[in-house]
């Protein structure tokens, strides 16, 4: 049986090098070819003419993409630095944070927001960039500290951030200390303080008074030792597999879901049509959110086990798919995260971007129906500050079709042949261990399910699961 590696990262079989003239402005540790890529104009629609011209891959916001980590012959002079240093206990959010902001993912953030950087994502979805342009950042990446720490932080200029044993992650330096306003936050990002938001109440609401910014070097880079680290591609890393597999555009997914038939329709039609486009080689970048997730979500480990399955029964082709995990905490904040979504892409090398029904959205925590229009977050993709170079693939409706007796998109004609399967029902199929239509999801992605929601069924019984390995 192929393993998860050798499907996730299948090499094509013959690779093209650009001439000696070409160059970039990412590193590529690995001495691979460079190769064609384009930019094509934005359109808002794939459906709508694109000029394709030849380039390198999409260039990150600000033009270079930013990594904060010490140098390797530093890292035990910055170690003993840190233990000299006040200390601020990182949160497991804090660390997924750091992560974020160390591999570039945020570029041209150089560190935690400082006061001026959180008033433009918070009033604007965007910041102010040196040369004048403006980048889209529409998610606070902050850091919070209670009256204890600013106390103990006194008049020091650098602090270390430390993990739960109090061993140095990061220093972080030239810093500014500023007043954390919860409800303003909270109101902004979510356009609601309503008690119940799943990351407001992890992160925000018993977080400290206090925000902390400034410069960050991180000492060594972020590691989950969860069996999937080799995932945790990089925007770096990922630049360089685009490059090896001579993408000329790189189409990009997000889901924090397992992935069925109707979500494989979506990324193999997107591809179908990039080709009749012009493109000659697009690659999908499978991205599944691999940071916070709330309790009712499947958990990382075992979707990555179900988006394996797609992948060895040929759902997804190998060889223009890459599947990486995205590593940032989730805030269901709908059309002002999705814009986050999307710009982190960007710096990964994305030049197209998937968006769905309600992206990044959920239930009203108090009150029973969406917390967001469905249409919003498309909609404002198109119209976002700072992704005018992204191009936006507005997602289309797959449902299963009895005629056809697989997904398909849905047919306004034709409605009585086609069977919408929410994420409930099909949560509910999974725990009650029955088969959803055939043509639904592969049968092995299934299983997996199955098998998870069995897993907590035994939890809950007092039944302890063995742990999924990858």
């Amino acid at each position: 049986m192929a393993t998860i590696s050798s499907l996730f990262f299948k090499t094509p079989t013959k690779i093209q090098s650009l001439p000696k003239t070409h160059k970039t402005h990412f590193n590529t540790p690995f001495n691979l070819p460079l190769s064609y890529n384009s930019t094509p104009k934005r359109t808002g629609s794939i459906g709508a003419p694109t000029r394709i011209r030849c380039g390198l891959l999409i260039e990150p916001d600000g033009g270079k993409l930013v990594t904060l980590f010490v140098e390797e012959s530093q890292r035990e002079l910055k170690k003993e630095e840190g233990f000299k240093l006040p200390q601020i206990k990182l949160t497991k959010i804090d660390i997924q944070w750091v992560h974020v902001l160390s591999e570039g993912w945020a570029s041209p953030l150089k560190g935690f927001m400082r006061e001026s950087e959180f008033l433009q994502t918070l009033h604007f979805n965007s910041i102010r960039v040196e040369n004048g342009s403006v980048v889209n950042m529409s998610v606070p990446i902050v850091l919070a500290i209670d009256d204890n720490n600013k106390n103990q932080i006194g008049g020091s200029t650098s602090v270390a951030l430390v993990d739960d044993q109090n061993n140095p992650i990061a220093i972080l330096s030239d810093i500014e200390i500023y007043k954390h306003n919860k409800e303003e936050r909270i109101a902004r990002t979510w356009g609601t303080t309503a008690p119940g938001l799943p990351y407001a109440d992890e992160a925000i609401t018993h977080a400290g008074n206090w925000l902390i910014g400034g410069n960050l070097e991180v000492i060594d880079p972020i590691k989950y030792h969860d069996g999937l680290d080799r995932f945790r591609l990089s925007p770096s890393e990922l630049r360089d597999e685009f490059t090896r597999r001579n993408a000329d555009a790189v189409f990009a997914f997000q889901l924090r879901n397992p992935v069925h038939n109707g979500h494989a329709l979506l990324m193999t039609d997107t591809r179908r049509r990039l080709l009749e486009m012009g493109y000659k080689n697009p690659v999908l970048l499978l991205h599944p959110l691999g940071g916070y997730t709330k309790a009712d979500d499947v958990p990382l480990h075992w979707r990555m086990k179900q988006h394996e399955k797609v992948l060895e029964d040929g759902i997804l082709d190998p060889e223009t798919t890459v599947v990486s995990i995205f590593p940032s905490p989730m805030h269901y904040a709908g059309p002002t995260e999705v814009q986050w979504h999307a710009k982190a892409r960007i710096n990964a090398g994305a030049n197209f971007y998937i968006v769905g029904r309600d992206p990044a959205g959920m239930g009203h925590p108090r009150e029973k129906r969406d917390l967001y229009d469905a249409d919003h977050g498309k909609k404002v993709l198109s119209m976002a500050p700072g992704l005018e170079r992204l191009n936006i693939l507005p997602f289309r409706v797959a449902a299963y079709d009895k005629t056809k007796n697989g997904m398909a998109f849905f047919d306004p004609s034709r409605p009585q042949d086609f069977i919408f399967i929410s994420g409930t029902k099909m949560r509910t199929l999974a725990k009650n261990k029955e088969s959803p239509p055939d043509g639904f999801m592969c049968p092995g992605g299934w299983n997996v399910l199955v098998e998870y929601y069995d897993s907590l069924a035994q939890a809950e019984n007092g039944r302890v699961s063995e742990p999924v390995s990858v």
